[in-house]
């Protein structure tokens, strides 16, 4: 399993900041998150999702440490969702926290992302 560090933002680490750390994970990228998606925060998951260059991504979306997602996460995942999509690839969103998979439920990304409740399930073709 590989993994890189993408560029988290100045709040990372602290109280309401956002890190995401990329791995390959038989072909599939995944990025593990933790901390709050919000308008300040969510740089780090847009520069991970528009990073992606292969010809058919395939993307899971670890959120099992996501404790908040305003609607700037819930743009973010859609505009990847179309990208992704626009290449032929998938995305999925593994293990979404009960606040987090709430507001996916309200806006009905769930039922345009697949949500899978841990990352073993989200991994498998």
């Amino acid at each position: 399993m590989a993994e890189e560090s993408v560029p988290d933002s100045e709040q990372a680490g602290r109280r309401g900041g956002l890190s995401v750390v990329t791995a390959a994970i038989d072909g599939v990228r995944v990025l593990h998150l933790t901390g709050e998606i919000d308008h300040h925060t969510c740089e780090p998951l847009r520069q991970a999702l528009n990073t992606l260059t292969a010809d058919r991504p395939r993307v899971v979306v670890d959120m099992s440490g996501v404790t908040f997602m305003d609607s700037s996460g819930i743009n973010t995942l859609i505009v990847a969702y179309k990208n992704v999509t626009a290449a032929d690839g998938w995305i999925r969103l593994a293990a979404p926290t009960v606040p987090v998979l709430r507001v996916l439920r309200l806006v009905r990304v769930d039922e345009l992302i697949t949500c899978y409740p841990d990352l073993s399930q989200a991994l498998v073709p």
